[in-house]
């Protein structure tokens, strides 16, 4: 028996990562009726949407450098905190400042948490489990928590009101908290949970490689690496469309497809959880992959371009979707995609830089993927209402894929290109993985 406990690290993370997307997509799922209720224009909810990735992004790389020096569990913690309060406060706002104000502070809170899980999977599972529990834990956590959204948060909110659906949400977030606190450690070996069985697989399950990292080493050397960069702008596009269709699709259904908020509601579940069965397809197909060919980097490569192309193609059909049903259909299979992409991205960050480094080039690349959404929302809102509606919109949302698997297929080589040569246990730098 290799022990279990660390799937109780991975049901947190899937838990913590749920909330995350329920809280952050519920603006766009009442969008309808806060607009109305108060008076905000098509380009003022997308500046809202905009403004929270203001604060994400900022904190993508300070959250995960932090969790390199903290550790995960204080920083998770305080995020999980910050972010749950805004929320709730959510409940408050009168007017566009103050919404404007509440979702920049809801972005510093949640604005850790993809590199602090990702330093957390890092810790707590071996290589070859790795993609499987960022897919599953982390990406499908959060494809989940937005699928599940529609359905609560549109019934609360017109059952109840849509400010108390935003009150909701913070309990559910404290309550996670606590059990956060009283369950979790920064690693196996400090866990009372944890057999000393599970903490020498876990351990053994990483290549001496990247086990065994020199702190001197600076982290320039990693966050200016091609490859590492090309991994960023693969994460981007990844970004770019599934925040578009996270902060625009219920208003697209609504507006554009003539559904009412209810109906739009349980419509919007079908694409989310399509996004969720592409996270646990594409987890376990790059593990796979990384057993079946030339190294983990190819593997998590093939993933990120097969992945991004069909996206790029399905959004030029969106333009052309005849009804509701085409254009649900083919919502759910950009997702099912995109859902990929991200998982083979912070995979291939694990696979690439030592342990040390794991949080804080994490924490680079979220921040650089997340300034898609710092100008995707936004732009949407003023070509919705400027330039060309929303089919515009889904033209510029499949360039900006293409050029994310056009920068992967270029740069992502191999191995070296990201790690000095001391990190190359037994292989010589210029070797191809």
């Amino acid at each position: 028996m290799k022990g279990k406990y660390r799937w109780v690290v991975g049901g947190f993370l899937f838990a913590a990562s749920t909330l995350n997307y329920l809280d952050r997509s519920a603006l766009a799922i009442v969008a309808p009726l806060v607009r109305h209720d108060l008076h905000l224009s098509i380009s003022q909810l997308g500046l809202i949407f905009s403004i929270f990735f203001l604060g994400y992004a900022a904190f993508n790389f300070i959250g995960g450098y932090l969790s390199d020096h903290y550790g995960p569990k204080r920083i998770y913690a305080l995020g999980m905190g910050v972010w749950s309060l805004f929320s709730g406060l959510t409940a408050i706002a009168t007017g566009f400042w103050q919404l404007m104000l509440f979702r920049i502070f809801f972005g510093f809170g949640e604005g850790p948490m993809g590199s602090v899980s990702n330093k957390t999977v890092r810790n707590w599972f071996p290589q070859n489990e790795a993609g499987f529990m960022v897919g599953v834990a982390t990406s499908g956590g959060n494809l989940f928590g937005a699928a599940i959204s529609g359905p609560i948060i549109g019934l609360v909110a017109l059952s109840y009101g849509w400010r108390v659906a935003f009150i909701a949400t913070m309990i559910l977030g404290f309550v996670w908290l606590v059990g956060w606190s009283l369950f979790i450690h920064d690693k196996p070996a400090q866990s009372r949970f944890v057999h000393a069985q599970e903490t020498a697989y876990i351990e053994n399950g990483r290549t001496a490689a990247l086990s065994h990292g020199h702190e001197a080493t600076p982290l320039r050397t990693y966050l200016l690496s091609a490859t590492i960069l090309a991994i960023a702008l693969a994460f981007f596009a990844a970004n770019y469309t599934q925040y578009f269709l996270l902060s625009w699709m219920p208003s697209y259904l609504v507006s554009a497809r003539g559904l009412n908020i209810k109906t739009m509601s349980f419509v919007t579940v079908i694409p989310w959880l399509a996004g969720l069965l592409g996270c646990i397809l594409g987890g376990l197909i790059s593990d796979r992959l990384v057993k079946a060919t030339r190294g983990a980097i190819f593997g998590r490569k093939i993933i990120i371009i097969a992945t991004l192309l069909p996206v790029a193609l399905s959004l030029i059909l969106l333009m052309y979707a005849k009804t509701t049903f085409e254009a649900v259909g083919l919502m759910a299979f950009v997702l099912f995609l995109e859902g990929m992409t991200p998982l083979a991205c912070w995979a291939a960050i694990q696979d690439l830089v030592p342990a040390q480094r794991v949080g804080a080039v994490s924490g680079f690349v979220h921040l650089l993927s997340n300034v898609a959404g710092i100008i995707g929302p936004g732009l949407t809102g003023f070509i919705i209402q400027y330039w060309g509606g929303y089919n515009m919109a889904f033209l510029i949302a499949s360039l900006v894929a293409v050029v994310g698997a056009c920068a992967v297929a270029v740069f992502v080589r191999n191995q070296s290109q990201a790690l000095p040569v001391e990190y190359i246990a037994g292989r010589p730098a210029n070797s191809d993985r």
